[in-house]
């Protein structure tokens, strides 16, 4: 498949760039370590700091959040709208693109994964009716549509479109994806967990898209982190005899102790528990953001939205982090904790090859040179063997198999 680079996206060209070879082989890669993940965001960082990275991050997913629950898309669309999101970012710079066009792309790309397609003018009048909720409701449209300037809106198309042909070289036109929320359940049910643990695991899970987890592990370890997690926050601080307990159930506190350590279920459910800490300490990371100021992610909006036909980029409707009902404090406290207790990070089995691969792709995507075949799949020598955890777990798509 030849590539180019979309009308109405920035070129990848540059007088220091080496030319491309003829021909390229792009691989997909399902997870990177989190090594890896630091080094690419750094890349693209530009001379945004950390927090503000984070920032736009928190703005994108509230953005796509809000877009999705008003077209009444179900969860794995936003879910995966919002993975696609960051996967962009790891190859393409911030400074580049508005974080309204990469959402609405994603979100565009993720309706074709899951077959809950619409057209991107659909989506589109949706994400201004978010943008600007005061003309929304001036609307007179039966369907709440802001009246835009046709011209206007075939703009925003054309960049949708354009930066929709960049996130799918970022996929490699693999249109697999596979969430933690089905996982979740079966987990649950395998350890025994009680519908309270259960429901907050699946809740944690929803909002372990809005971090780079799924980015790095496979949705099975995400999902047992997630009932590890909803163990922790059921149990932590509370009086064991005001916590109801289930007929047939382990209790929130022998969940923790379980997963808290190593074990069979390790085995069993092909996980490490240095990966559950890992991915609970960024969730809770989320979490302290969101009790400190629910509305820290809020995008500048004026007093008086300006009209949408002149500038539709000027303001933005606010997108808060999910509502948390603990305190900041004590989730430091219960962070505090698992610390004392938590393992040494694990050594991510990967090799030099996936490492030169990450960095070729940021020379190679969106460029206008030469020939890219792109492969669903890494190889399964030189890079991708039989001792290689990615190929273990989850890159060729392949159902982990659990026994209850």
């Amino acid at each position: 498949m030849e590539t180019s680079t979309p009308h109405g996206g920035p070129s990848r060209d540059s007088p220091t760039q080496a030319p491309m070879p003829a021909s390229h082989i792009k691989y997909h890669s399902p997870y990177f370590t989190p090594e890896m993940v630091e080094r690419m965001s750094e890349r693209q960082r530009g001379k945004l700091n950390v927090t503000q990275e984070e920032k736009q991050r928190q703005q994108a997913c509230g953005f796509i959040e809000a877009i999705g629950s008003k077209t009444g898309y179900p969860r794995k669309t936003i879910a995966t709208a919002q993975n696609l999101y960051h996967r962009f970012h790891l190859f393409f710079s911030r400074k580049d693109f508005s974080y309204h066009d990469v959402s609405l792309a994603a979100l565009y790309v993720s309706t074709k994964m899951h077959d809950t397609l619409k057209k991107p003018r659909e989506i589109l009048m949706v994400s201004y009716a978010v943008r600007f909720p005061e003309l929304a409701a001036k609307s007179k449209s039966v369907a709440g549509e802001v009246d835009m300037d046709p011209a206007t809106v075939e703009h925003d198309r054309q960049r949708l479109l354009a930066v929709e042909r960049l996130m799918l070289e970022t996929i490699c036109f693999n249109f697999t994806s596979r969430m933690p929320f089905p996982y979740v359940i079966k987990i649950s049910r395998g350890l025994k967990v009680s519908k309270k643990v259960s429901k907050l695991a699946w809740r944690l899970a929803i909002d372990s898209f809005r971090t780079l987890v799924n980015l790095m592990f496979p949705p099975h370890v995400v999902a047992i982190a997630c009932v590890y997690l909803a163990a922790r926050l059921s149990w932590f601080e509370q009086d064991p005899n005001s916590i109801p307990t289930e007929a047939g159930c382990r209790n929130a506190q022998e969940v923790v102790s379980l997963l808290s350590a190593n074990g069979s279920w390790e085995r069993k459910y092909k996980s490490h528990v240095e990966d559950l800490d890992e991915i609970a300490h960024t969730i809770i990371d989320l979490l302290i953001q969101g009790a400190k100021n629910p509305q820290v992610n809020t995008s500048p909006s004026t007093p008086s939205s300006p009209h949408p036909s002149r500038n539709p980029h000027i303001a933005s409707a606010p997108h808060p982090l999910p509502v948390v009902p603990y305190k900041p404090d004590q989730l430091t406290r219960l962070k505090i904790v698992m610390r004392e207790t938590e393992h040494p990070p694990r050594v991510r089995d990967y090799t030099s090859w996936e490492e030169f691969e990450a960095d070729v792709e940021a020379s190679v995507l969106g460029r206008n040179e030469g020939t890219v075949r792109f492969l669903f799949a890494p190889p399964r020598s030189g890079g991708y063997g039989s001792n290689n955890e990615f190929g273990r777990h989850d890159a060729y798509g392949e159902s982990m198999r659990m026994q209850h």
